[in-house]
């Protein structure tokens, strides 16, 4: 029988009672000497939690197989609300904090929730949000960090493995968000291979910076170590002038980040403690410029282990091995947790080599999307296989590359231009921190090529001097032709940029008149 999320924790609970499960940075070391507090907590301690959220929320009227949204930060007790939501029975839809207010009220209302459980910064506009959709909703507000469940537990009928464990809406490019449809058995199925793949054991304790509305650290950093019995170390938010801090204080193996902040990490300064406990570095979410990867490693003297994954198929679903020797640059791994393969337009496999879609199966990948049949239907081809969306290949030794999203293509006078191309070669430019590529209508050549850039501070540069560089490591054809500089790229929660978002910013649409 497969596995729960109930299984993984009560399997822990028993075999590692008094093993702290999370901590905050900050307070770890008082907290081992001292007996765990507010500042952490065991596996006992998360399972009789468990039962308590269970209790709670079946004295607001709620019932296991309903849905609980959840518009918190990160915090521990968010940790305990959202495992004991899953452990008793519920379908928890963590909420995309950096929502508009239209697109918060979509999901709250699209996805069915009894309850909303909002924490106090969050409480006022949530309550607006309520008055707009026609049913009953119980809004609770809930401190993130402070453990005030009522004392009375109760142990519901335990979950089955295919009943829906997560509603996590995506954030798109164009449209309304779907809500990615995820059962127990997909829950349980990634954390045991996220822990089979990094060769995780219990002595492991991950950073946790990434919010839990993102999928990543929801099955990275939050499931994963009820699978190993590890831990982890959960700051508020994060904080590049302070990681390195916070990871040496909580004595952590290893940390699990996305390429925006490797970026931030690689702008900061060098950590001050002793960094030589850190295992690996996780990179994930999005693709990770291999300049930004050497510069990583040889600043920091910490391996990157590259990996790639969807909501859809609970965050990973590709790893490079362990060992760098293993590893290959620029390659987003092998399949992870399933099988993978390459898929042309007529949905027939490629082989090796050749670029087409990738295409996923195995027992992390979703059930579907939440009230939207045709997107589901869509999204899978007749022989089960998930539709990624993303251009690349497979080489002879079963790696994965990813060259781009088949949406965002830019095709110019017929030929087919990857972005990321674009974006790794004007990365190499030392005033560009940042680099997204996108094509634009152009009457001669149907599209031609917009960069938004982010200047590194302090640093000016020239559209000319810009153009020059272009034309030396990219050739003419693929020159943009117009520069946009941006405070910041518009990214999702998992920290793609959102390519299509881009011709709609004022900037850009005053650039392109």
């Amino acid at each position: 029988m497969s596995a729960t999320v109930r299984t993984l924790i009560e399997a822990q609970a028993r075999q590692r009672p008094q093993a702290i499960y999370a901590c905050t940075p900050q307070e770890q070391a008082q907290a081992e000497g001292q007996g765990p507090g507010q500042a952490a907590f065991t596996f006992s301690e998360l399972a009789r939690s468990c039962r308590q959220t269970a209790a709670w929320l079946c004295a607001l009227g709620s019932q296991p197989g309903e849905t609980v949204s959840v518009v918190m930060p990160n915090g521990l007790q968010t940790l305990r609300l959202l495992l004991g939501a899953l452990h008793g029975g519920w379908c928890v839809n963590p909420v995309n904090l950096l929502s508009q207010p239209e697109q918060m009220r979509y999901v709250l209302e699209h996805s069915d929730c009894t309850v909303v459980l909002a924490s106090p910064d969050w409480a006022e506009a949530v309550a607006k949000i309520l008055t707009q959709i026609a049913r009953p909703i119980t809004l609770q507000v809930c401190d993130p960090e402070r453990n005030d469940l009522p004392p009375q537990e109760r142990l519901t009928p335990a979950p089955a493995p295919e009943a829906l464990a997560l509603l996590m809406y995506t954030s798109g490019t164009t449209g309304v968000p779907k809500g990615v449809m995820l059962t127990q058995a997909n829950l349980a199925a990634n954390a045991q291979a996220i822990s089979t793949e990094h060769a995780l054991t219990p002595s492991d304790r991950v950073l946790a910076v990434l919010p839990l509305y993102h999928i990543n650290a929801f099955a990275v950093t939050m499931l994963a170590p009820l699978a190993h019995g590890g831990s982890l170390a959960m700051p508020p938010k994060f904080s590049a002038a302070r990681f390195w801090q916070q990871a040496v204080q909580a004595r952590c193996t290893w940390i699990n980040v996305v390429p925006t902040m490797i970026s931030y990490l690689l702008e900061g300064a060098p950590p001050a403690g002793d960094t030589s406990g850190l295992r690996f570095c996780r990179s994930a979410s999005a693709a990770l410029p291999p300049d930004h990867l050497r510069a990583f490693e040889q600043r920091f003297g910490i391996g990157i282990i590259e990996t790639m994954g969807l909501t859809e198929t609970v965050a990973p679903s590709f790893s490079n091995p362990l060992a760098p020797a293993q590893r290959k640059l620029g390659a987003v791994g092998r399949a992870s947790g399933g099988e993978a393969c390459v898929i042309n337009a007529q949905l027939q496999t490629l082989p090796d080599g050749e670029t087409g879609e990738i295409a996923i199966r195995g027992p992390h990948v979703m059930r579907g999307y939440y009230k939207n049949e045709e997107a589901t239907q869509a999204a899978f081809t007749p022989d089960g296989w998930l539709r990624t969306g993303d251009l690349g290949h497979r080489d002879s030794d079963g790696f994965f590359f990813v060259t781009g999203r088949i949406k965002e293509l830019i095709i110019k006078g017929g030929e087919n231009i990857a972005p990321r191309e674009i974006d790794e070669a004007l990365l190499r430019h030392p005033a560009v921190l940042d680099a997204a590529a996108v094509g634009f209508p152009d009457r001669h050549y149907g599209q031609d090529i917009l960069v938004c850039l982010v200047l590194r501070p302090g640093h000016h540069v020239l559209d000319d001097e810009l153009r020059a560089f272009c034309l030396e490591h990219l050739g003419r054809f693929k020159t943009p032709r117009h520069f946009c500089r941006l405070d910041d790229l518009p990214r999702g929660p998992s920290g793609k940029v959102q390519r299509l978002k881009l011709l709609s910013l004022p900037a850009c649409q005053a650039l392109l008149g």
